[in-house]
């Protein structure tokens, strides 16, 4: 890898940034949902490591990232993160990546893409959602009492709301080892940056958003997934123009967790 200038090292080590593979190989760039860190990856991100250059990273506030980076009013909204994503791949000089996004990090993906496509070549969206409230039109699966519900829970009392809704969330209740470890990795948050990103994340609306994709996209969703049901999945691969659409046969929220192999497969077939 070539190196790294000071004001881009500090890029790197604020997101925790991480590599494996091939240095000259097309780029793949993972990013992981809400309550999560790279370490969500493991089991998908090598597989492409021989072929690729795979680039991990944590998003501000979560995983290894430097938590002293975190401004309450950067991160006010998805662009703040969408911003510390375009730096990433300035700082690495990444182009023609295919950028993995999981979750809210899916719309992160939309948004640094829709500002400046010259370094994607393709967005894999997995489990994405513009918005979780329905709305006219719109079945984003919540309505606004039930997302005003869950955050006030969370501002109530975090640790009780994070081990009563990651089982939730990873669905797959005869494995209850991935509710599990969704819970202990919601745990590790800090509760104040966790409560404040939920609120950005689950209130967020990214709809308009979506039509200024210009790049290849590939959209993953779980036939039963309780956070991003089949109809937002739908929707997205609706707005963005010539996007492509597979229902993965799984349960939950978090194939990587639950079906790493089934979307391993998924991945490699649009990439190839």
């Amino acid at each position: 890898m070539a190196e790294i200038a000071p004001a881009e090292v500090d890029v790197v080590s604020r997101n925790n940034v991480t590599e494996l593979g091939a240095p000259g190989a097309r780029p793949m760039v993972f990013a992981h949902g809400f309550g999560c860190s790279q370490e969500m990856w493991r089991h998908v991100a090598p597989s492409f490591a021989d072929d690729h250059r795979v680039v991990l990273f944590d998003l501000v506030g979560a995983g290894g990232s430097d938590l002293a980076a975190y401004d309450r009013r950067k991160y006010d909204s998805l662009h703040g993160y969408a911003d510390d994503l375009l730096e990433i791949l300035e700082a690495l000089d990444l182009h023609d990546v295919v950028f993995v996004g999981h979750s809210v990090s899916a719309m992160i993906g939309v948004l640094a893409a829709a500002r400046d496509s010259s370094r994607f070549g393709a967005l894999v969206l997995v489990g994405p959602s513009p918005r979780y409230i329905d709305d006219d039109g719109y079945q984003g699966g919540f309505g606004r009492a039930d997302i005003e519900g869950l955050l006030d829970t969370m501002d109530a009392n975090y640790l009780g709301w994070s081990s009563s809704i990651a089982p939730l969330i990873v669905g797959n209740p005869d494995r209850p080892q991935l509710g599990e470890e969704l819970t202990t990795s919601f745990c590790r948050i800090d509760p104040e940056i966790a409560r404040h990103f939920a609120h950005v994340t689950f209130l967020s609306d990214n709809r308009r958003d979506l039509a200024e994709v210009t790049v290849p996209t590939f959209i993953v969703q779980c036939r039963e997934d309780v956070i991003a049901p089949q109809t937002v999945g739908e929707y997205v691969h609706a707005q963005i123009p010539g996007s492509r659409l597979t229902l993965l046969d799984a349960t939950g929220h978090c194939p990587n967790l639950s079906e790493p192999e089934k979307l391993i497969d998924a991945i490699r077939a649009f990439v190839s």
